[in-house]
């Protein structure tokens, strides 16, 4: 085997493999009757090697095993496996990677500028309806900070309002605290589903509509009126 080893060493390291390695295999082809019988042994060991060291680097390359790699017919046509890290434009890979910073960054920044409106918007609507300005500020905004890890504003008014612990973290009547989440995100009852109390104020000016709008809609500021904690007398 060291002999093997030996002969090997220079086509192992072609491959950047182990000669120990390419040892190994040419032995498991010594074993066969054909390999014995043959008039040039070695010479078949030699091809057996060659083909041996192509099948491994093909399947490191492609992340598969070696007996994978040598039915050539389930590998025609696919390349070796490339790490996104190992490229050097990824819009090259596809124009999904592509980035204009100028763009992109103004069209974040408006996105961020617009959603600090209406939230401000919806603070002063709660404010003209009676609402402390600094309670239903911290509770808009954990409800905005929320936002991102729910799955649909109907998931997100049922998962805030039944964790009690927001409310007296808040400083805030459980019922106070519950109507406020259908009035901002939207009633999450079917039969509300697309009008103006199953949409939320939320959703209504994100969509462009006007907040004197929101103000002229007496039955919204009534539930503003009467979700106000000052109002709700708790058991």
């Amino acid at each position: 085997m060291r002999y093997t080893a030996e002969r090997y060493r220079r086509l192992a390291h072609k491959y950047a493999l182990d000669e120990w390695e390419i040892a190994s295999a040419a032995f498991e082809v010594m074993l066969a009757p054909s390999t014995r019988n043959a008039g040039n042994p070695w010479a078949v060991v030699t091809r057996a090697m060659k083909i041996t060291c192509g099948v491994e680097v093909r399947a490191a390359g492609m992340l598969v095993s070696p007996s994978k790699v040598r039915h050539t017919a389930r590998i025609v046509g696919f390349h070796d496996a490339i790490r996104f890290a190992e490229r050097e434009n990824l819009a090259d890979y596809h124009p999904a990677f592509a980035v204009n910073p100028t763009t992109d960054d103004e069209e974040d920044s408006g996105g961020r500028a617009r959603v600090a409106a209406v939230l401000s918007e919806i603070v002063g609507l709660f404010a003209s309806a009676g609402w402390d300005a600094v309670l239903v500020t911290d509770c808009i905004e954990h409800v905005a900070y929320r936002l991102g890890d729910l799955t649909s504003r109907p998931n997100a008014v049922e998962v805030l309002r039944r964790d009690r612990a927001i409310s007296t973290l808040l400083g805030i009547p459980p019922r106070s605290w519950a109507a406020l989440l259908r009035i901002v995100l939207g009633h999450p009852a079917p039969k509300h589903a697309g009008t103006a109390t199953g949409d939320g104020v939320l959703l209504r000016l994100l969509s462009g509509e006007p907040l004197d709008s929101l103000r002229c809609d007496t039955g919204l500021l009534a539930a503003i009126w009467a979700a106000n904690p000052d109002k709700q007398t708790e058991p």
